[in-house]
């Protein structure tokens, strides 16, 4: 009883704190499950002997009928898996659509600091379309780049302002935050386990980066004709520009950068906002139906990949609503979202994915038929043969 209730609550549990870990496992399943067949009906026609094997050492008719029985019930069950298959990647041939453009989440964060220059000069270089950051407002009205709601995580600010360590990163000037350094953190920790592979040069950059600016982030996403998406935080209260970042922010875009290239994200004051600047592409962080979508002037939907479905992105690209998934950095992953037909996807790993030709399991239904029929009827004559022998 004891071992029963510790399962079922750290079950519970789990499947609270991974949801969307179960989530993924889902997916992997269904971009692996015409292997997973095969593999699975492998499994039983290996099974075949030591069954069969038991089967004619039995004595009693009633346990042979009941393992024989089993078995057979698993093994035609598995025969039939593929009537109720569904996986994105069985396609009709000329279905495929084009990959899913590469967006840089805060950069190349595998190859540099992450939210840096360096950063997102390296995700151009690897060939991303897009680049994506996370925006705050400084205490003297300067947009800059910083994904934490503190400098604790990527900056050194134990180190230059001990007793403020645990402030708010928009309560810091910008001459405050031009005194950090963003990039000695990267090489200590090594957050992917790549540092190691960054050349001399690159280690020698990365250790002198700073906190960037907006402008300075766009000024490199205008000179590479790059998209920008990125949250905005609204600055604390007691913040100067609490009530005036938005404009705040869309000065420094349209200074820096055309507007059309910007993916704004911000869902607050979206009307304001689309007035001002109808150039921007309004882009939303949740589902809605299409008409609320079209209401607010919504061109591009940013959803976390967990909420993947091939059916709801067609009927969004079928209004011109384009789907954005985030944070995809394994191909499997990117194979999936291609073959659902994702426009594009925020990914940590421009280098890699940049190098996919073509999703990784891709086939056409009749391909998949011929696997299917050819593996069941191999493994029956298999298992009639062991048995046979057994016989």
């Amino acid at each position: 009883m004891v071992t029963l209730v510790f399962s079922v609550t750290a079950t519970g549990i789990l499947s609270d704190l991974w949801s969307k870990e179960w989530k993924t496992l889902q997916l992997s399943l269904q971009v692996t499950a015409p292997f997973l067949h095969v593999a699975a009906v492998s499994l039983m026609a290996v099974l075949s002997w030591p069954t069969a094997l038991h089967f004619f050492r039995m004595n009693k008719r009633v346990r042979q009928v009941v393992v024989l029985g089993l078995y057979l019930s698993v093994l035609f069950s598995l025969y039939l898996v593929p009537l109720g298959m569904y996986s994105p990647c069985i396609k009709e041939a000329g279905t495929l659509g084009p990959a899913p453009a590469l967006i840089g989440h805060r950069g190349a964060p595998m190859l540099a600091p992450e939210n840096t220059l360096m950063s997102f000069e390296k995700a151009v270089e690897a060939g991303g379309e897009g680049l994506e950051t996370d925006v705050t407002i400084s205490y003297d009205g300067v947009p800059f780049l910083m994904h934490d709601s503190t400098l604790r995580r990527t900056t050194n600010i134990a180190e230059v302002f001990p007793n403020r360590t645990h402030l708010d990163a928009s309560m810091f000037t910008w001459a405050e935050l031009q005194q950090l350094n963003a990039g000695s953190w990267f090489l200590s920790r090594d957050p992917f386990g790549t540092a190691s592979s960054l050349s001399e040069v690159d280690r020698s950059q990365a250790q002198n980066q700073s906190v960037p600016s907006l402008a300075q982030f766009l000024e490199v996403a205008a000179a590479s004709s790059k998209l920008v998406l990125f949250d905005l935080r609204r600055p604390p209260h007691g913040h100067p520009y609490r009530r005036s970042y938005i404009n705040t922010t869309l000065k420094v875009i349209q200074a820096h950068i055309n507007s059309s290239q910007v993916l704004w994200l911000p869902s607050e004051d979206r009307q304001l906002v689309y007035g001002l600047d109808p150039e921007l592409q309004q882009t939303s962080g949740v589902k809605a139906s299409i008409q609320q979508l079209t209401d607010d002037h919504i061109s591009r939907l940013n959803l976390h990949y967990s909420t993947m479905s091939q059916q709801q992105i067609c009927k969004y690209q079928s209004v011109n609503i384009s789907t954005n998934l985030y944070v995809i950095s394994q191909p499997w992953l990117y194979t999936l979202a291609w073959c659902a037909g994702a426009q594009s996807v925020t990914t940590n790993s421009v280098h890699i994915l940049s190098g996919i030709t073509k999703p990784l399991f891709l086939m056409t239904a009749e391909e998949y038929t011929l696997m299917w029929i050819l593996t069941d009827f191999v493994s029956a004559f298999f298992i009639f043969a062991i048995f046979t022998f057994h016989w």
